[in-house]
């Protein structure tokens, strides 16, 4: 594993709101269906039961996500090169979704947009496969990546919980307690420098345990 005192290849922040309508914060379940739709589109795995002849045949797809993340491991290992079209549409679809998340975790009014950053500030370092990364360790990130699988449950858990607590206080107060909105950041943050170790593949450095 590597160590370094280097920023991480992935970096998430989010600017902190003074003030959070009331009214859109009450219906927010209801407003994010239509883009939580377009983001379930892109992301979801595709299950199918067929019959054919009295058969059943089952079809499941990996989904874009999915799909992107096994050809590129596939080309670094065989290759290694890491397309850089690839990682400029997964950079874009991880920046989508995490306005997304900002949005239903109240974190923003800014209805998410699929092409401008907004409030949302998300980076991802592209590499350079030979010199910056290892050809066989690919094949074993998301198993060595368990641990934070864990940690992130439990936070993510807890972060819910935060959620609600948060919803109540902008109902009453129009603004978001700031130690809960740098908790649901740290989250996000911790879940996206995962997500570029394990499934994104641009770093080897193992994702530090941390919020911060």
């Amino acid at each position: 594993m590597v160590t370094s005192s280097e920023p991480f290849a992935a970096r998430l922040d989010i600017d902190y709101p003074e003030t959070l309508d009331r009214f859109t914060t009450f219906f927010r379940l209801i407003w994010i269906i239509p883009i939580g739709i377009i983001l379930s589109l892109l992301t979801a795995t595709g299950n199918e039961t067929v019959a054919e002849t009295g058969e059943h045949i089952e079809r499941t797809g990996l989904g874009i996500t999915g799909g992107l993340a096994l050809a590129t491991m596939l080309m670094i290992v065989f290759r290694m090169r890491y397309p850089r079209w690839w990682f400029d549409f997964a950079r874009e679809l991880t920046r989508f979704g995490a306005r997304v998340a900002a949005y239903f975790f109240l974190l923003t009014d800014q209805y998410p947009s699929t092409v401008d950053e907004q409030a949302v500030h998300l980076e991802i370092d592209y590499p350079d496969a030979e010199r910056d990364l290892n050809r066989w360790l690919p094949l074993v990130k998301w198993l060595l990546a368990i641990p934070h699988y864990i940690v992130l449950a439990v936070l993510a858990a807890i972060g819910m919980v935060v959620w609600v607590i948060a919803w109540f206080a902008i109902l009453f107060t129009g603004r978001y307690p700031r130690p809960l909105f740098d908790y649901l950041v740290g989250v996000g943050r911790w879940g996206l420098r995962v997500e570029a170790y394990a499934f994104l593949l641009v770093t080897d450095e193992y994702p530090p345990f941390s919020l911060k």
